[in-house]
């Protein structure tokens, strides 16, 4: 980035988020962050409160300010997307969404997958569903995400970009406890369900992550980008990451059917193609390279 940025961050107390505030700072930006309150910004944050789901509430916080780049961290439902497009007419010349590789979760390819197979401006968009329910929003995660990423496709008011996020790993604040589910069952030889035929998948270092989240908010470009490391893991691969830190510990994986299985076992393939990304200038990582530190970080080990 050549220019300081006036950005706003809607989330980011946690996480990626956190670690997105903390890049732009050091790159000599100032930042605005919008969330609830639950917990208190870095120094040198501007920070606002506010429902984003009440519309009058977020208008409010913002009063008159204007930014270059608005990053939204916590965007789930088409819902909120549109509030969003409504709010910041006039108020940012750009809008990057954080998206998720769930909206992929229908595609079956051994290629990786790039943006193209889904395309926010084909995507059907029903604001009537039950948008406000939790429990429903969780259980249609992929197709929240689909929709918001086609409402702001469909504006003109800002230019809008959706980062679709690859599996995050890594770091101590790890809030999924995805991989102490895995060490948990190494440590005592509980079985790890999996698929009858397991598929990788793609994943990204969570600071690689906040480092491309950075860097897309001062660029131009429009319309979605796939966030992926190089290279796809498998559910042994991370196990055997995790065992390493479990003295004695051994996986031993149960293959089923049907049912629930392990947090990153996949019945599908759909393992992102990150090559728009390269294109644009941002290389990602190996992430065979990163993935001992991320584990290492997560499961307390790390330096």
């Amino acid at each position: 980035m050549e220019k300081a940025l006036n950005v706003l961050v809607i989330g980011g107390n946690r996480y990626v988020g956190k670690r997105l505030i903390a890049r732009l700072l050091a790159e000599g930006h100032r930042v605005t962050v919008l969330n609830r309150g639950s917990s208190p910004p870095p120094a040198g944050v501007e920070h606002l409160r506010a429902d984003r789901d009440d519309e009058r509430s977020l208008t409010e916080a913002l009063g008159s300010r204007v930014f270059d780049v608005v990053v939204d961290q916590v965007c789930y439902t088409p819902r909120q997307a549109a509030i969003a497009r409504r709010v910041f007419t006039g108020r940012t010349r750009r809008y990057v969404m954080t998206s998720t590789v769930e909206v992929y979760e229908y595609e079956d390819s051994p290629a990786p997958v790039r943006e193209e197979a889904v395309d926010p401006s084909t995507v059907p968009v029903d604001l009537d569903l039950a948008w406000d329910d939790p429990a429903f929003v969780e259980a249609h995660y992929g197709e929240g995400k689909r929709q918001a990423e086609a409402v702001l496709a469909a504006g003109a008011e800002f230019e809008s970009t959706m980062v679709r996020v690859a599996h995050v790993l890594g770091g101590d604040d790890d809030f999924t406890g995805r991989l102490a589910h895995y060490a948990e069952r190494i440590r005592t030889g509980e079985p790890i369900a999996v698929p009858a035929v397991n598929r990788p998948a793609t994943y990204g270092y969570v600071e690689e992550i906040a480092r491309f989240l950075a860097w897309t908010a001062g660029e131009d470009f429009t319309g979605p980008v796939n966030a992926a490391s190089r290279g796809m893991l498998s559910t042994e691969e991370l196990c055997a990451a995790v065992a390493a830190h479990v003295p004695g510990g051994r996986a031993v994986f149960r293959p089923v059917e049907v049912g629930e299985v392990s947090p990153f076992s996949f019945r599908r393939s759909y393992g992102m193609d990150n090559g728009r990304a390269a294109r644009l200038g941002f290389t990602f990582g190996d992430a065979r390279q990163w993935l001992p530190r991320a584990v290492a970080e997560t499961l307390g080990k790390g330096d």
